[in-house]
């Protein structure tokens, strides 16, 4: 089955409170987990941070919005259990408990009442199954993803000169060749439209990685690795790297893992996402901080 939404699991969440004990986050969750029949796999699909469990961070809303409306209220670090409004509504045996249904109490008004017109956007969409956390995460992806396709778009158009000192500058971004002196010297004396070298594995030298780059648009096949293996065994390495704008055929990427040689693939998609993680051709827009409650900071009280 789906993985329920957020305000899904409100009324079953109070249902579960109802038994006026103190209940814990992660009880809840196991507890839910099991009612709704949940499959390993969907207890352990992550968010796209791959942070936390989609249905743990959907729990977690359903009793923060709870909390919110004044139905759950927290008892001591990490617990919580249902508060008299809570037991009032469940007299009430209301069908469903979601963001309209909370909205008949001030607190939770209060709470979501929009600061700005992006907050009352967001605060209008409540059939979503999503969490805020979700969304933002969701959109984050998006951008990223978008970002990405621009950056292929601009290298893949880019000289073999500009190709050649973009793969040199992220291999030292990503900790390899020492400084982008040393790895210039070490790598770009082929000008076939990409480059060959070697390239420190880190500041010391104390081994060297073969590289080789292709700034193609057709896919890598396996003849191509295989001449980047001999050429390896012809320098005595044991490590290479393989980067191409394009990507691989699956004859080439089954072929890497049935030879001795360490080599590592990388399609244009990977060299884009190297690009955003590694603060390459890309500069910072905006910064969002996402904060929560420091219990710690409550402790003594």
């Amino acid at each position: 089955m789906a993985i329920p939404g957020y305000q899904d699991l409100m009324l079953p969440l109070l249902k579960l409170l109802g038994d006026k004990k103190e209940w814990s986050l992660r009880q809840s969750i196991d507890t839910l987990a099991k009612e709704f029949g949940l499959s390993e796999k969907e207890k352990k699909e992550l968010l796209p941070s791959g942070q936390q469990p989609v249905f743990d961070n959907r729990v977690g809303w359903a009793r923060t919005y709870m909390k919110k409306a004044g139905l759950v209220e927290s008892t001591r670090r990490g617990y919580f259990r249902i508060a008299e409004r809570g037991l009032e509504v469940l007299k009430q045996k209301p069908s469903v408990i979601n963001d309209k249904f909370l909205k008949r109490y001030k607190e939770f008004v209060e709470f979501q009442a929009p600061k700005s017109k992006a907050t009352k956007a967001a605060t209008e969409v409540t059939t979503t199954p999503k969490t805020p956390k979700e969304l933002i995460e969701e959109g984050y992806q998006n951008m990223r993803a978008s970002l990405a396709q621009e950056l292929l778009s601009q290298v893949k158009q880019s000289s073999p000169d500009f190709f050649e000192r973009l793969v040199v500058e992220l291999l030292v971004r990503m900790g390899y060749g020492g400084s982008i002196k040393d790895a210039g010297n070490a790598i770009g004396k082929s000008g076939d439209e990409g480059i060959d070298g070697i390239i420190k594995e880190d500041r010391l030298g104390l081994d060297i990685i073969y590289v080789q780059a292709k700034r193609w648009t057709n896919p890598v096949g396996r003849d191509e690795i295989q001449k980047f293996v001999g050429a390896l065994e012809g320098k005595r390495a044991k490590k290479g790297v393989f980067l191409t704008t394009s990507t691989f055929t699956t004859h080439a990427l089954k072929f890497t893992q049935q030879i001795n040689a360490k080599v590592i693939l990388i399609d244009g998609e990977q060299i884009a996402q190297y690009m955003i993680d590694f603060d390459v051709g890309v500069s910072r827009e905006t910064l969002y901080e996402i904060k929560k409650i420091d219990l710690d900071f409550f402790e003594g009280e």
